[in-house]
């Protein structure tokens, strides 16, 4: 396997459209790195640079140590697994996954055995000798992968290859995926606009929005240390809530007021914003830390707009004078609409934003 490099790595389309602006970062070897960010934001164009399927602009990709910037596609040593699974339907699973091999003129006996040992990891050897037409969708994408995985290449490339699955399939293809990751120690570079698969399966997340990126880090580290609201509020199901609150000065101290409560702040918090009095900040705060309790610090008067029942937990919409945001409740008894509801936040695990740029005031 192999580690990526992209060093401001550059991409500009007819018409002065900027797709990707000046990306710089490593993908490590043996690493599952998943690209992710809302439609446009450049992550295929990435994956495409990265395979040689897209020129680049400006900057230099490098696979190991090799500037592979000139080089054609066929001889980076990479695999590629497309969303539309790009199977040749007058072929067998067999030769589907062998058509790569004979083009390359591997001898008979090393493509059959290739061909049979990614059967057998992925549990399709039932299917060798089926078209195309008579497969599952799952079933298509695992042949997909297993045409990836015949090539024993440096690098594996996914260009969102569940979107076309149903919801049960794609959870069951992410473990599969995630298992294959471990077996063949394989550098996986992995592009999807759905955060729950990057976080489900990389261990090092990029976050693109507009060509440019927001964040590299775990999984763990972006949902609990995002570096700007860009972040925070694209990770996580719900994502998290944002309320404009202000800073006034009263005695000397600095206060953070949110409409007419003052949020009592942590040292930590408070040493943030006793250099901003007279601004504003943006709190973030995730549902799961705005909890249902009358005898919780940081109460606040809520109605409730909207319950959501969820199996073991709801989504309690709620709404002040000013401003709506989402808890998430583990109640018995759940509120009725249109009711009111006190509620406290747990300041330890908030967040505050600069509201002009976005970035963290608190990482």
């Amino acid at each position: 396997m192999a580690h990526v490099t992209l060093k401001d790595v550059t991409k500009i389309y007819d018409g002065d459209v900027l797709a990707v602006e000046k990306a710089d970062f490593q993908i490590p070897n043996e690493s599952f790195t998943v690209l992710v960010g809302p439609s446009g934001c450049g992550k295929s164009t990435i994956l495409r640079m990265i395979a040689g399927l897209e020129e680049i602009t400006e900057g230099d990709i490098y696979i190991d140590d090799e500037l592979v910037n000139e080089i054609p596609p066929k001889d980076r040593d990479i695999a590629m697994v497309f969303q539309n699974y790009a199977l040749y339907p007058h072929m067998t699973v067999y030769k589907n996954m062998a058509f790569g091999l004979k083009l390359r003129k591997y001898p008979k006996s090393e493509i059959d055995q290739r061909v049979q040992e990614a059967a057998d990891i992925l549990s399709i050897s039932h299917l060798l000798n089926r078209k195309p037409k008579h497969l599952s969708g799952g079933e298509r994408q695992r042949v997909a992968v297993g045409r990836a995985i015949v090539r024993q290449p440096k690098v594996f490339l996914f260009d969102e290859p569940l979107s076309n699955l149903d919801a049960k399939l794609r959870v069951q293809m992410r473990m599969e995926i995630s298992r294959l990751h471990e077996r063949l120690n394989a550098t996986i570079i992995y592009v999807t606009h759905d955060q729950v698969e990057a976080m489900t399966m990389g261990d090092q997340i990029v976050v693109l929005n507009e060509g440019k990126i927001q964040q590299i880090a775990a999984p763990v580290t972006l949902y609990h240390k995002p570096a700007n609201q860009f972040v925070g509020g694209f990770i996580g199901t719900p994502p998290m809530n944002f309320i404009e609150t202000s800073i006034e000065n009263s005695s000397g101290s600095p206060k953070l007021m949110f409409e007419n409560f003052e949020v009592q702040l942590n040292l930590d918090l408070q040493s943030v914003i006793n250099d901003l009095s007279g601004k504003s900040v943006t709190l973030g705060i995730r549902p799961e830390d705005i909890h249902v309790d009358e005898n919780g610090r940081n109460q606040i008067l809520t109605q409730v707009e909207l319950v959501e029942p969820l199996g073991n937990n709801a989504l309690l919409y709620l709404r002040t004078e000013k401003n709506s945001f989402v808890a998430q409740s583990n109640l018995a008894n759940l509120p009725q609409h249109n009711t009111p509801l006190t509620v406290s936040f747990d300041i330890n695990k908030a967040h505050l934003f600069d509201p002009d740029t976005g970035e963290s005031l608190t990482n």
